[in-house]
């Protein structure tokens, strides 16, 4: 039991005297028994409670019933898990000189409560401003495609930045969120105009691709078909084949141009002949 509960407990005792032996003591001792009453705390599992005596620190209190002296003693709670501070919209110049409006989220929780409460008037406060000049520092030296595609890279950055800083003030910073990046409007539009062209430059791209081995795969099927005669009527037949359902299609037949000239030869010599 702490030395601190001697007091309600010998407040009682001369209470309990008074009413047997000295009646006329009896409510002024009941009546501080009852304002020293006012002492009792509790503090949760999840807290720690920073002592001070008449104004000086005199230690840590655990969590349970714990009893401080009115008037003499005081007692600071901390809330030792992680707390939640968020980074409130703000607009950054990036170093690119694009300006983007960015807030994000402080996960961090207090390590040492002597320090927190020692060394730092409000250390909520004081890891909220010191998250918008950090968020502004890390931001304002990248470009704009950094700050887009690696912001758990730049989150990072921040949050060693303020561990390191806030470690003498007995916090521990666990984790920075970078929540939402808004951009202006034209260059929205900008950008929606590079991701389109991006995208057609990628199908102009796929497309010659494609005619490339597409026409490497005739000239295959070309030499292949060269070797064998047969094959090609073979295959100018499947086509006539493939047309012919369709009664709204007309079929040309290309005839070679040797194939004329050997049907003049023919008819010239034919002719000769029947003249003779």
């Amino acid at each position: 039991m702490s030395m601190s509960w001697l007091f309600p407990l010998l407040l009682l005792i001369l209470t309990i005297y008074a009413v047997f032996y000295q009646p006329y003591l009896a409510f002024f001792t009941g009546f501080v028994l009852i304002i020293s009453l006012a002492g009792i705390r509790v503090i949760y599992q999840y807290e720690k409670g920073v002592k001070f005596t008449l104004g000086k620190y005199t230690g840590l209190l655990g969590p349970g019933l714990r009893y401080i002296v009115p008037i003499v003693e005081k007692l600071q709670k901390i809330d030792l898990r992680i707390i939640t501070v968020d980074i409130p919209k703000q607009e950054v110049m990036t170093r690119d000189n694009v300006p983007v409006r960015i807030n994000g989220v402080v996960y961090f929780k207090v390590k040492n409560p002597e320090e927190a409460i020692l060394k730092i008037q409000d250390f909520q406060y004081a890891i909220s401003q010191y998250s918008l000049t950090a968020l502004r520092d890390i931001v304002g030296n990248q470009e704009l495609d950094s700050v887009l595609t690696q912001r758990d890279k730049i989150a990072n950055e921040i949050e060693k930045l303020l561990d390191k800083e806030t470690a003498e003030w007995g916090l521990d910073v666990t984790a920075i969120k970078l929540q939402d990046i808004e951009l202006p409007e034209n260059m929205k539009r900008v950008m929606a105009k590079q991701a389109e062209a991006e995208r057609e430059k990628r199908a102009v791209i796929i497309k010659a691709e494609g005619e490339v081995a597409a026409s490497k795969n005739l000239r295959s099927a070309a030499e292949t078909l060269s070797k064998s005669p047969a094959a090609i009527h073979l295959r100018t037949l499947q086509t006539i084949t493939d047309v012919a359902p369709n009664q709204g299609n007309t079929i040309v037949f290309t005839i070679p141009l040797e194939m004329m000239r050997a049907f003049d030869t023919f008819n010239e010599n034919f002719g000769r002949k029947r003249k003779k």
